[in-house]
Formats: structure tokens, C-alpha cells, sequence
């Protein structure tokens, strides 16, 4: 079953209780790590272990008055220590601790971002299965162009959500990263082995090299790879809201008992649900334009970027899992009209036939010119309803004179188009 709503779970993570929390226990981690360098004494590290608690409601009332939010979580923290607060925070900098905090954080959403994509992929990849012969009618500049399949048409969103878990796996992977490397990142007051302690047993990797704060380079790959998976979902969400106009009505959303479309018009079937994906996709983008403003700080910090991040890491990760089990519930239910695609296959008459026409009479020795002038001439006029276009051909004498009827009718044969599909199913590997 696929929740309708943003999973609690991604919520949980962004807290400023779990961010406090996994804070504390990277200044838990230090303090151990510091303990096997002999800076901590063992009978104080095993007091500290056992006493370390928060409350978080206390720290934002400490920060109230400090105005700071790490020196306040430090305060919390070092109240339920005692004499042994004076272990805290040895060597570190606020951002060694936030930095690698966030990089938890990331690593963490990014597991339920990739298993909910994961999920939407294998939903895509069973109804491309399900409709690869299923005809219907391509549009180019939203215009009838030639006919192709719904299969393809989900096969090709199947290939962008391919794409897109590989580039968000390595982006995620570049973006969690910690760092307990000091003020200036130069290591003065800690050696790099405390660091990797602290990465290694938090599950992530450390920043091969940092200031005082990681750089934001890799926050703004990933962002841009989230906004370009919103784009890979927009597009879903828009093919499926043309196929459910009115005049087109090829597929739809499904419309569940007792849902209302409209609060005047009772006749309404919306396609809500692939429009709000498709609103949210400019958030996305929006974010990450603002990660990509997040990446040039003063020298070795500033805290421009600070602001920014927590509203566009934790809004981006909600917003982006939000949108996939949208399209998730909305390819797994929707309704599919085949006959209509079949009527509006039909719509033109024969036009989207036209190139074959075009090539047949090229391969008979016309050249492109005259034989594009031949066909246009008889499209635009069965398109203004002066015949059907097969009956025009026919009737020209120069038509008749290179091509025999089989010839003809073989270039208004639908099976050209599709004889390819499978090869192309085969090389996508659904």
C-alpha cells in the first residue's frame, strides 16, 4: 500500500529534536574517540555515556538568551554532566557538529527518498509492460504526428527514473559527508582520526577536505538532482493531464467514491493529483537555485548558507517523496481508454501516415522536393475535409503511376510503427 500523504518518517528526521540528538551524539562520539587518544579520562567518558540526555525545549529557551543555537545545545548537555562537561566540545567548532549532523540527516532521508523511487520504478516498468502494444497516437508540438504505443511512452518515463536513481544515489552519496576538522578546517586543536572515528561510526564519510564547514558544492549537486527528478515526475504528471482533457481522453487519474472534482460543476474528473506534482516540481527548482546561491561563502565561513538550508534540505526531501508516491498512486490506478486512442488515431484520416507516403514515393525515384509537394498538397486538403487523404492519393494519376495499390495501402499500415518495440523493450530491460 502506498501512503497518500509525506511519511512521517522524513518529517521525524528534520525535528530539531533529531537534529539535537544526533549533534549530542557526535560530541559523545568525540569524547570517546578523544578517551583511546588518553585526552579523556575512561572513568569520565563512562560517566558521560551514562548521564548524556536533552531536552530540547530547554535548549531553545537557552538560546533565547544566548543566541546561539550550539552554545545552548552545549549548555543543555554539559547541565546533566556536571564536572565532566568540561570533556565537551574539545577542539571542536559549531559546524563540526551541525555539518555532520546534516550529513546524518541526508543519508538517512536519502534511504526513503531511493526505496520510494525504487518503488515508483517498478510500478512504471509493469504498466510499460502492460501497454507496450497498446496504440496510440504521438504528438509533437501537440499536434498528431505519428502513432507510437503507451507502452513506449511509460518505457521512456521508466529510463528517466533509471537515470535519476543512479545520479541521486551518487549525488546523496557526495553530499553526506561530516567533518571534525576545526575553525579553519586545518585540524590545529584535533587529529584526523577523531574524524574518522565520528563519520565511521556514524555510517557516513568524512570530507576529504573542509574549512570550517563542508563545501556546499555537493548540497547544490544534490538539490539540482532532486530538481531535475521533480522535472522527470513534472513531466509524468503533464503527459497524463493532456491524456485526461476532455477532447483527448486517453487516460485518466483514478476518481475514488465519493471524491468531488468541483464545488459547482458535478461532472468534473480533475486531474489534481498531476497538477500538484507538477506545482511542487518549481519549488524544487527554486531550491535549488537557492543551493546553488549557498555555494560561495566568505573565506572560510560565513553563515549566509545556514538560514537557507534548513528550510530547503528538509522542504526538498518532504516535497520531493510527497510527489513520488503521488505518481506512484496515480500510475498504479490510473484508467486507460483504449478504444479512444484508437478513434483518435483515426482523427486525421490517414495523415499520420504521411511520411510513409513521402518515402515510398522518394524510393520510386521523386525527389524529395516534388515528392513532399505531392503529399502536403493532398494532407492539406484532406485536412480542410476534402476527402479522406488515402482516397486523394489514390485518385492522383502521378500516385498511381508509382505505386500499385498494395504499395499504397503498405504505407498506411500501423504495424511499421510498432515492429520495433519490442527491440527497443529489450534494450531498456523491462
Amino acid at each position: 500500500m502506498i501512503p497518500r500523504y509525506t511519511p512521517l518518517e522524513v518529517g521525524r528526521i528534520w525535528t530539531e529534536e533529531a537534529r539535537f540528538r544526533v549533534m549530542m551524539e557526535v560530541e559523545l562520539l568525540a569524547c570517546e574517540a578523544l578517551s583511546k587518544e588518553g585526552r579523556i579520562p575512561r572513568a569520565a567518558l563512562k560517566r558521560i555515556l551514562k548521564k548524556a540526555r536533552l531536552n530540547v525545549s530547554r535548549i531553545g529557551q537557552r538560546e533565547g538568551k544566548t543566541k546561539h543555537d550550539v552554545v545552548a545545545f552545549l549548555e543543555e548537555l554539559g547541565a546533566h554532566l556536571g564536572k565532566d562537561a568540561c570533556y565537551l566540545h574539545l577542539g571542536l567548532t559549531s559546524s563540526d557538529a551541525l555539518d555532520t549532523a546534516t550529513a546524518v540527516q541526508i543519508a538517512q532521508s536519502m534511504k526513503i527518498l531511493l526505496k520510494d523511487l525504487e518503488m515508483l520504478r517498478r510500478v512504471v516498468r509493469r504498466q510499460a509492460r502492460r501497454y507496450r502494444e497498446t496504440l496510440c497516437i504521438g504528438r509533437t508540438h501537440g499536434i498528431h504526428a505519428e502513432p507510437t504505443t503507451l507502452g513506449l511512452k511509460l518505457a521512456l518515463h521508466h529510463g528517466e527514473l533509471v537515470r535519476g536513481i543512479q545520479r541521486l544515489t551518487e549525488a546523496g552519496r557526495e553530499a553526506a559527508v561530516g567533518k571534525i576538522s576545526g575553525a579553519v578546517g586545518t585540524y590545529a586543536h584535533l587529529p584526523p582520526s577523531v574524524e574518522r572515528h565520528i563519520c565511521r561510526k556514524l555510517g557516513i564519510q568524512a570530507a576529504p577536505i573542509s574549512t570550517q564547514v563542508v563545501p556546499r558544492d555537493g548540497l547544490a549537486v544534490l538539490l539540482a538532482q532532486m530538481a531535475v527528478t521533480g522535472g522527470t515526475l513534472e513531466r509524468m504528471a503533464t503527459e497524463i493531464r493532456h491524456l485526461q482533457k476532455t477532447e483527448v481522453l486517453e487516460a485518466e487519474e483514478l476518481f475514488g467514491e465519493g471524491q468531488t472534482g468541483s464545488s459547482a460543476m458535478p461532472h468534473k474528473r480533475n486531474p489534481i493529483n498531476c497538477e500538484r506534482v507538477t506545482g511542487m516540481a518549481r519549488l524544487l527548482r527554486a531550491y535549488a537555485g537557492s543551493a546553488l546561491e549557498n555555494i560561495a561563502l566568505w573565506h572560510e565561513r560565513d553563515i549566509s548558507h545556514s538560514s537557507v538550508e534548513r528550510v530547503i534540505l528538509p522542504d526538498a526531501f518532504a516535497l520531493l517523496v510527497f510527489m513520488i508516491r503521488e505518481m506512484t498512486r496515480v500510475l498504479s490506478g490510473m484508467t486507460v481508454y483504449p478504444d479512444r486512442m484508437k478513434r483518435n488515431l483515426e482523427l486525421t484520416r490517414g495523415l499520420i501516415f504521411s511520411e510513409s507516403v513521402l518515402l515510398a514515393l522518394m524510393e520510386k525515384g521523386l525527389t524529395r522536393k516534388a515528392a513532399y509537394g505531392i503529399v502536403q498538397k493532398h494532407a492539406l486538403a484532406a485536412w480542410r475535409g476534402k476527402a479522406a487523404f488515402r482516397e486523394r492519393l489514390a485518385a492522383d494519376r502521378q500516385v498511381r503511376r508509382l505505386l500499385t495499390v498494395r504499395e499504397l495501402a503498405g504505407c498506411f499500415d500501423v504495424k511499421r510503427h510498432t515492429r520495433h518495440v519490442k527491440t527497443i523493450f529489450k534494450r531498456m530491460g523491462i
